[in-house]
């Protein structure tokens, strides 16, 4: 487990409030009642902020609007589209909205979109297999051929597992092409990260982030003071981010 997983899964809203709890009740049993008080809620307050909707939309918000999503006629051509794996809250349009396949768009999305808007030539998907047998480099790939995206065109990078080695193992596909300039595809949440990663490796990259997710939904009755489980849950994307940027800056990846 690396450093910055260990972090996330340490600050996660629910895991903290619950460790908290424990260690409040085990300061009780010790009769170290007003400490075990605040502890408790510190824990409490921790999971309430993330409940949120204001707190997702101040906190990723501004993650999102770093490298602001434009149209494909409004961002100049490239060698080459990189796209890096992994889904922001399942690819839903809005993270405060039930999941609809419909208006669902993910990152291979983007790209595809991107390729067909002539701005480059060459798609290069990039991760490992989380799970099972098969790269999401290689789903990456099957779900452009699905789009009509000529395979000769997509290039696999299979052996990234973290948005550092994306960037690593990237630059050895992009200098055997002798490719100097990408567009750079991934979650607008995501991008400030990836953005600092792939420049930090000598690489010219310019943002082509998927659209925002989190947004206020066009719906009555949406508040932006009263808990929402869908808050509580996509939280975590929001902590990931905070958490490796500053894991690493202290580790000079960025």
């Amino acid at each position: 487990m690396t450093l910055s997983i260990f972090l996330t899964n340490l600050v996660i809203p629910l895991n903290l409030c619950v460790t908290l709890l424990v260690i409040a009740a085990v300061l009780f049993m010790l009769r170290q009642r007003k400490t075990a008080f605040f502890v408790a809620i510190g824990g409490l307050s921790w999971a309430l902020f993330w409940s949120l909707p204001a707190s997702s939309l101040w906190a990723g918000g501004r993650l999102e609007q770093l490298y602001p999503h434009q149209m494909p006629m409004h961002l100049p051509t490239a060698q080459a589209i990189v796209v890096l794996g992994g889904s922001t809250a399942n690819n839903r349009q809005n993270w405060f909205e039930p999941y609809d396949n419909a208006t669902a768009i993910s990152r291979v999305d983007t790209a595809a979109t991107l390729y067909k808007a002539h701005r480059a030539p060459l798609i290069i998907v990039s991760g490992a297999a989380l799970e099972g047998r098969i790269s999401e480099a290689q789903m990456m790939a099957n779900a452009l051929a699905q789009q009509a995206i000529p395979p000769a065109a997509v290039v696999l990078e299979s052996r990234s597992l973290t948005t550092y080695e994306n960037a690593v193992y990237t630059v050895d596909a992009l200098k055997q092409r002798h490719i100097k300039q990408i567009l750079l595809v991934t979650s607008a949440l995501h991008m400030p990260r990836a953005m600092a990663v792939f420049r930090k490796q000598g690489i010219n990259a310019i943002a082509a982030p998927s659209a925002p997710q989190i947004v206020v939904p066009d719906q009555q009755g949406f508040s932006f003071w009263q808990p929402n489980i869908r808050a509580l849950e996509a939280s975590r994307s929001i902590v990931k981010e905070y958490v490796g940027l500053l894991v690493y800056w202290v580790r000079g990846w960025i």
